[in-house]
């Protein structure tokens, strides 16, 4: 490595490759367009650590092998600057985000990402926080409340203690058995609270269609799918005893309803103050009272089943017959219509619930077999197997799919029912109580009610406050602004009040691939005639956190865009691709049980500040250089599996650079031996073919194992080949090693003259006739043991290879006295004579 300065030799490609511009692309005229992208950072300030350069990396070989294959790669790159992540940056070191922001992305852009060797198209850079993007961020706002899909109203929602906000559902994980926020990992809490939704929900049949046509994961597809959970179904009114009121609940399985026995409403649904007795109003208000204080997460997984009666019936709409009301914590006001009838006898927390409180059980699915009876039942039944009984017209048909559409018939003639479609997905909450974000552009006129800020007046410029603090009580800190949030009423002139909330960092992240190739226009969001051109992305590369956030998100405002007629497409990413989970090796010491003797293990962790094994790869690009650290991660595993990263790996890697860069050194050796022979160009076309099919698949560990085998046999047949092999040998390993580690492949490609740049070479092409092995090792068995070794030809019958064996005097030794019984050959590999 003496010859390989790694600061300075990757310093002075990185300065060559800015200059001379190679990675931007001429946008107007390039004639292959190819839009590689992944997904852009958070500026916080932690700093990228090794998984980040383990997805840059990634991406990057793939954009820099399209781009040998000829195409005018687009590889832009900016930042999502606003959001939590951020603020919360600026609140520990008690410095304004506007101020601290900035300062933050130039030390993410300069001292590491610049370093790391991509070919980002820095001349295309999007910072969300910066009023040229956000402009954009509030038209797209308005472009919603035009077509009618952005509202505000009050609704129950889920609350960060912490971070002092509301959370989209989408923003919360489950964690040790509780619902917790996603970024700071606070067990949340519901409020009422008035808030900005987009209406996504009606988007949600062509979000879940178009994914069996799409170039994705299947496991994206069906977190996707399963997120929005649509399930079709009834919906059945029920009305109430003595009471003009009725409710409406939706069932799955209509086909149940003359097994519904008892009715459970949510303890918020409207209805509970009024259909309870006054005999029951005090329990029903202290039960209420009580659910109040639990998380969701406690209402849905409480093995024990609580309730109250109201005192109130509804009528069966199916049978007739009066069955009791009753509320409950396992039932949710937002899921559904906050309302069920219970079938305790094919549903196991009504099963449950009836068997505590002693209400009916009826079955109406008897299953094959010896019948049973309710008494003798120890769970609920399934609902999908077996005859129909108890149930009037349908007692004797079998469970069958046609049997749900004849139920919602019977229903429908009789008033009380209708088919119906639920969805899992809620509508996207995306104001916030916080400081740093877009200003939703609204103000409240008492005479006009909620006014958009006309488009002419965008952007509403996020003021530069002292207190930037979220303030817990539901109003965020622009509120304390008095001077900004006065002002007059775009409609009627009067006075009117701004919006004090701003637009969750989801929103900003929702369309920035849109906006990457038009930001040299200020007065569009998107070039019409650009965006046709270089769009939909043609890859984009991300992590699997985001398939049910931002992939989500970015599809449904591409789709309204295009319904509103700004885009000729509805998907955004034309083929989406997941990479793997990034570990770290860790030893641990442990005690052995029996012995008492410790030892060390080693064990892949996932990366945590909790854990404190976060890797900065500062520190290996300083002593190894980026490229080592390049090949050392992408080496690690399967891209879209994940791998685990250790020293030992990185130290492994070094080893092969100092390898292929001292061949350098040896390229004027005089030749010796028997010579190389032909087998010498046929691994050089194999070792093409090899590493490209890789790379094309994302297989970038076994395209670095292909070339590590490949300068294993340089090693061995060094010596007998020429010069011109040589250094045809040395060519092609820079131009294959050109996607993976840059800066190598760059110095490699100078230092044997080769013009600038190597990035700017077509990928070499591969021979299938000069690929073709030259000779092959034959292995020879006798009765399933190796004896010998021979070189042979690929092209070897059965019979002669038969006979080559037999010319072993190790073989012969083998079979004196023996009758050969069989000989059993796998073409090209091995024979097997079979003797006694």
């Amino acid at each position: 490595m003496a010859q390989y300065d790694i600061k300075d030799i990757e310093e002075k490609w990185n300065k060559r490759w800015e200059s001379s511009g190679i990675y931007r692309v001429d946008l107007e005229k390039a004639p292959r367009p190819f839009y590689n992208l992944m997904e852009f950072p958070y500026p916080s300030g932690e700093g990228l650590h090794v998984g980040h350069v383990y997805t840059y990396c990634g991406a990057d070989t793939y954009g820099r092998f399209m781009k040998m294959q000829g195409y005018d790669v687009f590889q832009p790159m900016g930042f999502d600057s606003f959001g939590i992540h951020s603020e919360n940056y600026a609140l520990k070191l008690g410095i304004n985000p506007m101020e601290l922001t900035d300062r933050t992305v130039e030390r993410f852009r300069e001292t590491q990402m610049k370093r790391l060797g991509t070919m980002w198209d820095w001349s295309h850079e999007v910072i969300t926080s910066h009023p040229n993007y956000y402009k954009w961020t509030q038209w797209i706002f308005l472009q919603m409340l035009k077509a009618g899909l952005a509202y505000r109203a009050t609704a129950p929602v889920t609350w960060c203690p912490t971070c002092l906000t509301v959370l989209a559902n989408e923003q919360t994980e489950e964690e040790n058995g509780e619902t917790v926020c996603e970024r700071c990992h606070t067990p949340v809490t519901q409020r009422e609270m008035e808030q900005w939704f987009f209406r996504i929900t009606a988007y949600a049949d062509r979000l879940v269609d178009n994914l069996t046509s799409m170039d994705w994961p299947e496991l994206s597809k069906t977190l996707q799918t399963e997120w929005i959970g649509r399930s079709p179904g009834a919906a059945i009114t029920f009305a109430i005893k003595d009471s003009p009121e009725k409710f409406t609940v939706f069932t799955t399985r209509p086909d149940t309803i003359f097994g519904a026995t008892y009715a459970v409403l949510a303890p918020e649904h409207p209805l509970v103050g009024t259909i309870t007795t006054e005999g029951q109003r005090g329990a029903v208000e202290e039960y209420v009272a009580e659910v109040a204080r639990k998380t969701e997460r406690e209402r849905t997984t409480e093995k024990e089943k609580t309730g109250v009666f109201t005192g109130a019936y509804a009528i069966n709409p199916a049978t007739g017959a009066e069955i009791p009301i009753w509320i409950a914590d396992y039932v949710l006001a937002h899921y559904g219509t906050g309302a069920i009838m219970a079938v305790p006898a094919h549903d196991q927390r009504d099963f449950e619930f009836a068997r505590k409180f002693d209400l009916p059980i009826v079955l109406v699915y008897q299953p094959d077999g010896a019948p049973i009876t309710p008494a003798e039942m120890t769970e609920a039944l399934p609902a999908h197997t077996g005859t129909i009984v108890n149930s009037g017209p349908f007692d004797g048909l079998r469970s069958e799919e046609s049997i749900i559409p004849r139920f919602i018939e019977f229903l429908a003639e009789k008033g009380v029912g209708k088919a119906q479609t639920t969805l899992r997905l809620h509508d996207w909450l995306i104001s916030r109580q916080r400081y740093w974000g877009p200003p939703i552009p609204v103000v409240y006129c008492e005479k006009d009610g909620i006014v958009p800020v006309p488009e002419k007046d965008l952007p509403v410029i996020l003021p530069e406050i002292e207190d930037f603090r979220p303030t817990g009580t539901g109003v965020g800190p622009l509120g304390g602004l008095e001077s900004w949030v006065r002002t007059t009423c775009p409609k009627c002139g009067g006075p009117a009040r701004r919006e004090t909330d701003v637009s969750d960092t989801f929103l900003d992240s929702s369309w920035y691939f849109l906006r990457y190739p038009s930001t040299e226009w200020d007065d569009r969001p998107f070039d019409a005639e650009r965006t046709r051109k270089w769009l939909p992305v043609n890859m984009y590369m991300g992590g699997i956190e985001h398939v049910r956030r931002h992939h989500l998100y970015a599809r449904f405002v591409t789709m309204v865009l295009h319904d509103l007629g700004h885009l000729p497409f509805e998907e955004p990413f034309s083929r989406l691709r997941l990479h793997g989970l990034l570990l770290v090796l860790e030893e641990e010491r442990v005690k052995d049980p029996v012995t008492g003797e410790e030892r060390v293990v080693q064990t892949a962790q996932k990366m945590s500040k909790s854990r404190g094994n976060v890797v900065n790869p500062d520190e290996y690009i300083e002593r190894y250089g980026a490229d080592i650290l390049r090949l050392a991660l992408l080496f690690a595993g399967p891209y879209q599996e994940g791998g685990v990263f250790s020293d030992r790996g990185v130290s492994g890697i070094s080893r092969f650079v100092t390898r292929v860069l001292g061949r350098l050194d040896e390229l004027e050796l005089p030749v010796s031996g028997p010579g190389a022979g032909g087998e010498f160009e046929a691994m050089l076309h194999r070792t093409i073919k090899r590493v490209g099919d890789d790379i094309q698949a994302l297989k970038f560990h076994t395209a670095i194992a292909g070339l590590m085998e490949h300068q294993n046999f340089l090693q061995d047949n060094w010596a007998g080949a020429t010069r011109a092999q040589r250094l045809e040998a040395l060519q092609v390993t820079a131009l294959l090693l050109a996607p993976l580690a840059p800066h190598l492949a760059e110095e490699l490609w100078s230092r044997l003259g080769g013009a600038y740049s190597v990035h700017t070479q077509a990928w070499p092409e591969w021979d299938a006739e000069k690929a073709r092995p030259r000779a092959i090792t034959l292995v020879v068995q006798v009765n399933g043991k190796v004896r010998d070794k021979i070189e042979a030809s690929p092209d070897l019958s059965e019979d002669a290879a038969r006979e080559l064996a037999l010319t072993s005097e190790k073989v012969r030794a083998q079979l004196d006295g023996k009758v050969i019984r069989q000989t059993i050959y796998v073409p090209g590999k091995l024979v097997n004579i079979v003797a006694g």
